[in-house]
């Protein structure tokens, strides 16, 4: 069954553990014995359809798969409240009905918790793992108090004039220069789930910290960080980068959305680092 999305991402429905999850793939170009897609967590409150940028700019080769989380975009609010582990269940399950055995994940900043929690809870279904403007949860170097508070509701989704008035402090990097250019990337390409779903993003948060088991990831780790983050202040990419057995940093001059406002420039650092 295909979900609403705006043209050109054409989406599709799975029921996995109870839940419609809805999700799209992009085919790849790579002969079938080196299939081996890249799983893409998007942001909290972002849809799928938020990193087209991104998965344009990447080598055809590369099979692209994307989805959202329970309450998010066009995938119905779950039950009842979930955590990263059950995320990840669920993950691995759906990869189970798409016939991948073993995939590449990357995680944007939300997503980044839930690709470090499938890495470490699924080690064998996950070759390699790519960090994007993310932190290891509670227990790590906070974004300032006033940023903190715009990030609090999903009203940056929701109110054009108000994610315009905030951007620059939220995003940093290019979006300081240019705030209207968020309002194509959070408004004209994203589903915007219920505000409970933005909610139950946050709860799953609450308590959770991969601080303790990065050095139990072992998968080769690339660790992506702006220089200008105003929600994940770069020091947590260095620490990350230190505790991971397998881990390399990669520092560029943007901000938290520089995987969709830098994509021609960090698309190919991802692909090769996807290639060895």
């Amino acid at each position: 069954m295909s979900g609403t999305a705006p043209p050109g991402v054409a989406t599709q429905q799975m029921r996995v553990l109870g839940q419609r999850v809805r999700y799209t793939v992009r085919p790849g170009t790579a002969p079938a014995a080196r299939r081996r897609p890249l799983v893409l967590c998007n942001g909290i409150g972002a849809s799928l359809e938020v990193l087209t940028p991104f998965v344009d700019a990447l080598p055809r080769s590369i099979e692209v798969v994307r989805f959202d989380v329970p309450g998010v975009g066009g995938s119905p609010l779950p039950n009842v409240p979930y955590t990263f582990a059950g995320l990840s269940l669920l993950l691995r399950r759906m990869l189970d009905r798409l016939d991948y055995r073993q995939v590449d994940v990357l995680g944007l900043s939300w997503g980044g918790a839930l690709a470090q929690q499938f890495a470490f809870q699924h080690p064998f279904r996950c070759r390699r793992l790519v960090l994007v403007g993310t932190g290891t949860g509670v227990l790590m170097v906070p974004a300032k108090p006033a940023v903190l508070h715009k990030m609090i509701t999903p009203r940056r989704y929701r109110d054009r004039q108000f994610a315009r008035e905030v951007a620059a402090d939220l995003y940093g990097g290019k979006v300081r220069e240019d705030p209207s250019c968020i309002q194509d990337l959070l408004h004209l390409r994203n589903v915007v789930g219920s505000r409970r779903g933005y909610a139950l993003q946050l709860a799953a948060g609450w308590g959770w910290s991969s601080l303790p088991a990065l050095p139990l990831i072992r998968q080769p780790t690339l660790v992506v960080a702006g220089r200008d983050d105003p929600i994940i202040p770069l020091v947590n990419a260095r620490v990350m980068n230190k505790l991971l057995p397998s881990g390399e940093l990669h520092i560029h001059q943007d901000g938290h959305l520089g995987l969709i406002t830098s994509a021609a420039e960090l698309a190919p650092v991802i692909a090769e680092f996807l290639d060895r």
